[in-house]
């Protein structure tokens, strides 16, 4: 119970950062009409957010060891309600984006904090396999619930509501955490790490240089990948961008290679866990973290469900989510982390490519059931196995490391994906409408889903990388 408390606000703070991926999507044509957005421009109401989130997110993960989990968690958590506030009241397209783009630099510092707090509370093993899971139903089936939110207060209140909601939950945690949260040393979260020798060493030193070209090279990579879709690949600003990416990024690497107090410590790397989850987390990001993206085009302009109904549909997709995350704490101790992320994996390649076969332009939400329920199923086993395993065997002080490398995989990952599916979903609907029209967005959409359910499987590789482990007898 004296944990309780503390796990039940790191879970709002996974929440709140895993809404916002999705609760705009439904209130997205609201938001075109009134604010002025063109067809083109709408794509950064998400990508305003994606871009800074996923370029920041290694920045803010190193924070939270060196200045405090706490200040940051409690920093992230103002820095997105003042974020959502001003979004809730912008007027123009210029603003709003503004506002997306605070709100992602809100959550690359609040989630790498929310995430390495959880770690560094519990003990590795049982406690922490179930504190991970609370985390993770929180953040996972948070972004099926950012669909249900965003269509019940989109329909109900208008999409300034899908912002303004985020206000009081964020004030209420920043003042929750000073209250139940542990004080932060004078120095900050971490007091001693490990030196290139091994050897222990004082954590003060900030990696300037490092912080530089990594958080560029990122934001720049994320950058080119949500505006090639749109802008095409070979356009002047996404080669730009990429071409900058990859020579901040290779810079990136070089110096953490010989920085004394490198953001991302390559030596975590060395750490089977670490290394084999982030590659589980890339695939999972780039196939299962994308489909509800194509839920929601389904259900609006295939279905024909209305702001409300869309978001009410997601309670299908919420509860599987939340019953992968719950089960995967049972499976852990007797699969082994390895087995368990293989299995969620399977099951959730084979729940999304059911899900793709069953939709159609004359069907219903009841024949998505099966499919839905097996990769909300997979989605949710994934979710949890993939960070407890990302966390697994690094020492206390370098958590808030490996909570933003994990974060940032994912992002760049969902990116990347999104990318290619809308690609691959994208039909020529000239000159079409009614039935025909329907007819062709749904084959795109039935493409995009197949896709992504046929490169889930890769994950299976990447997982089989993971060391084995001896399996935990299981208390009757």
């Amino acid at each position: 119970m004296r944990r309780l408390i503390p796990l039940m606000l790191l879970g709002l703070g996974s929440m709140i950062t895993a809404l916002d991926f999705t609760i705009v999507y439904v209130a997205l044509p609201q938001i075109a009409r009134d604010v002025g957005f063109s067809a083109h421009a709408l794509q950064w109401v998400v990508s305003g957010y994606a871009v800074p989130f996923g370029g920041f997110l290694l920045l803010g993960g190193r924070l939270s060891d060196l200045l405090g989990r706490r200040r940051m968690f409690v920093a992230g958590m103002l820095l997105y309600g003042v974020a959502s506030l001003l979004g809730g009241l912008a007027t123009e397209p210029a603003l709003l984006v503004g506002a997306r783009a605070l709100q992602g630099l809100g959550g690359a510092v609040l989630m790498p904090a929310t995430l390495s707090l959880v770690v560094t509370m519990f003990e590795e093993g049982p406690a922490r396999n179930r504190a991970m899971t609370v985390w993770a139903v929180c953040g996972a089936s948070g972004l099926s619930l950012g669909a249900l939110l965003g269509g019940v207060l989109t329909g109900v209140f208008g999409w300034e509501a899908v912002f303004f909601v985020n206000v009081p939950l964020t004030a209420a945690g920043a003042v929750a955490a000073l209250a139940v949260l542990t004080p932060d040393g004078p120095s900050g979260g971490a007091r001693r790490s490990a030196g290139p020798s091994g050897g222990a060493r004082r954590a003060g030193g900030f990696d300037l240089p490092g912080a530089l070209t990594g958080t560029a090279g990122v934001t720049g990579l994320v950058f080119a990948i949500a505006q090639g879709a749109e802008s095409g690949w070979t356009s002047f600003g996404v080669l730009a961008s990429l071409v900058a990416a990859v020579a901040l990024l290779a810079a990136f690497f070089v110096i953490e290679a010989r920085s004394a107090n490198p953001l991302m410590p390559l030596r975590l790397l060395a750490n089977r866990h670490t290394s084999a989850a982030a590659g589980a987390i890339l695939v999972y990001g780039m196939t299962l973290q994308c489909v509800p993206y194509f839920l929601t085009l389904h259900f609006q302009d295939v279905l024909g469900y209305d702001a409300l109904r869309s978001g009410l549909a997601f309670l299908g997709p919420t509860l599987a989510i939340t019953a992968g995350n719950l089960a995967a704490e049972r499976l852990i101790p007797r699969l082994g982390l390895r087995g368990t992320l293989v299995l969620s994996l399977v099951v959730g390649a084979a729940g999304t490519a059911v899900l793709g076969l069953s939709l159609s332009a004359g069907g219903s939400y009841l024949g998505l059931l099966a499919g839905v329920a097996g990769f909300g199923l997979g989605t949710g086993l994934s979710f949890a196995t993939m960070f407890i395993a990302a966390s697994t065997g690094v020492p206390p002080h370098e958590q808030g490391a490996v909570s933003g490398l994990s974060s940032t995989v994912l992002q760049a990952g969902s990116s990347a994906g999104l990318a290619v599916l809308v690609a691959v979903a994208t039909r020529d609907t000239t000159g079409l409408a009614g039935e025909a029209l329907r007819a062709a967005t749904v084959d795109g959409l039935r493409s995009a889903v197949l896709v992504a359910g046929a490169l889930a499987v890769s994950g299976v590789a990447v997982a089989l990388a993971l060391p084995r482990e001896a399996r935990v007898p299981v208390p009757r």
